[in-house]
């Protein structure tokens, strides 16, 4: 009789053998010349002594107080984008007197930027308030509550529609759509809606993505007592399906996802990045008569329905007791790119958040982290390593008229410490290391950079490998890899 232990090890050997095997036959991945960000599994076949890693992103400064007497101590869904240098915020003016409960009117209100950083606004003329219209009013009528514009970037979008927003309608309980010919004088594009199944009263967000060119929305609804968020695609941002829930990586969550805040990553705009509001409505810290806590939490995707959810917060409410009241820790839609402030840094991704919600004063302060660097592949002091799946890769300088252009390298964001390292084996698709692109052959990387070329013995050229499926084998010392890319 065979003994069990020895069964055991044969059971295992042959998974060994047949993961292998499929893993070595699987189509390798063509991941042509875009960037490549490390926040998921989909390019790792195996880590040793590495893990992903989420990073909190650093608390900036107060970049606008909603404290115009329009606006108040419940202004929130907050949007902004990039628009041809300049930047565009949007967000909901209304204030809830505490000691009467009684709530504002609610309007849309708007705020310029060249920085990121310092924000104005406008006296725009176009609605009166207490008899003045020197205020920065955008709109007011239908859809005030959640009003979320966006820069249509479908190349055959009439000039009259080239901005856009949905917005619920009086009764929350279905979704509008506005355009724009210049992003500040909006009107509704019909009376009817575009979607009816949901509960829309959240920050309920739609866009045209530019990878798969479509319009793609993700609005709020409850799903087993939580609440959930659903998604629907089109061709026509008038007509949608009927939407579906999202799925995730690691099951359905239990927790209520108040906001989405998704978006398409604008330097890799193949993967969908979202910032949910968790909230927690049993949690009370004593600070407001209302009860519930909440933070911002980080998910990526690769087709827009199913996710990766971290469970670790990225925004937490922090020692600011201010922020543990209900319905603080809001993260705006949208991520901007923008300059450090220091001329020897390289730019870096702004992010926003609602605090002082309810308890005043509320304000929307910056947050700020390394380009591609919500989550990177970290290795301790003690050294560990990681391997991609088949890759095929290719160099964008085919088409220039420039010699120097169509050279192919291989550049990665990372960063280590100033005794870390990082080393880079370029393997066939069986796992063989390639020859002068081997371990020993690589120089060795250390520093931080946000675009570093890998060279094997002062060689950078890989062209004659674009197109032949590979492997990357990397070896790590304290160091973080953000994200790769052949160019």
């Amino acid at each position: 009789m065979i003994p069990d232990s020895a069964i055991s090890r044969l059971l295992f050997a042959i998974a060994v053998f047949t993961a292998a095997a499929f893993s070595a036959s699987a189509e390798p991945i063509d991941i042509g010349s875009r960037l490549e960000p490390l926040w998921d599994d989909f390019l790792i076949d195996s880590m040793d002594g590495v893990q992903q890693v989420l990073h909190e992103p650093a608390l900036r400064e107060v970049v606008l107080a909603f404290d115009a007497p329009w606006e108040g101590n419940t202004s929130c869904y907050v949007t902004v984008f990039e628009d041809d240098g300049l930047f565009r915020m949007y967000y909901r003016g209304s204030h809830l007197d505490l000691e009467t409960r009684e709530s504002s009117e609610q309007r849309v209100c708007y705020a310029v930027s060249v920085d990121g950083i310092h924000w104005t606004k406008p006296e725009l003329g176009l609605f009166e308030f207490e008899g003045s219209t020197a205020n920065n009013i955008i709109w007011e009528g239908y859809g005030v509550h959640n009003f979320s514009p966006f820069k249509d970037a479908n190349p055959d979008c009439p000039p009259d529609e080239r901005y856009k927003a949905i917005a619920s309608g009086p009764d929350r309980a279905r979704l509008l759509a506005f355009k724009s010919a210049d992003a500040i004088h909006w009107e509704l594009m019909r009376d009817e809606p575009i979607i009816t199944e949901g509960r829309f009263d959240s920050h309920n967000v739609a866009f045209w993505d530019t990878y798969r060119e479509r319009y793609v929305e993700f609005h709020r609804d409850v799903a087993d007592g939580a609440r959930a968020i659903m998604t629907a695609t089109t061709d026509d941002f008038l007509n949608w399906p009927d939407p579906v829930w999202l799925e995730y990586t690691e099951g359905t969550p239990t927790e209520h996802l108040y906001t989405n805040a998704i978006t398409a990553y604008h330097r890799a705009p193949h993967i969908f990045i979202g910032f949910p509001k968790r909230f927690l409505p049993r949690r009370d810290v004593g600070v407001h008569h209302l009860p519930g806590v909440s933070d911002g939490v980080f998910m990526t995707s690769r087709d827009g329905l199913l996710f990766h959810r971290w469970r670790e917060a990225l925004v937490r409410p922090g020692p600011d007791q201010t922020r543990w009241v209900n319905r603080n820790n809001m993260i705006a839609w949208g991520v901007l790119q923008t300059r450090s402030g220091d001329p020897n840094l390289p730019d870096e991704l702004s992010i926003y958040s609602t605090e002082g919600y309810y308890v005043g004063p509320c304000e929307l302060r910056r947050h700020t982290i390394r380009l591609d660097g919500f989550v990177s592949i970290n290795a301790p002091a003690t050294g560990g390593s990681f391997t991609t799946k088949a890759l095929v890769f290719e160099g964008d300088g085919s088409v220039s008229s420039n010699p120097e252009a169509a050279e192919t390298k291989l550049i990665l964001n990372y960063a280590t410490s100033a005794a870390g390292s990082i080393l880079c084996e370029i393997q066939d698709a069986d796992g063989n290391p390639i020859p002068g692109f081997t371990l020993a052959d690589c120089d060795e990387i250390y520093g931080d950079n946000i675009e570093r070329v890998v060279t094997w013995g002062g060689n950078a050229e890989l062209k004659d490998l674009a197109g032949t499926p590979i492997r990357l084998h990397f070896q790590m010392s304290d160091a973080d890899l953000y994200a790769i890319r052949f160019r």
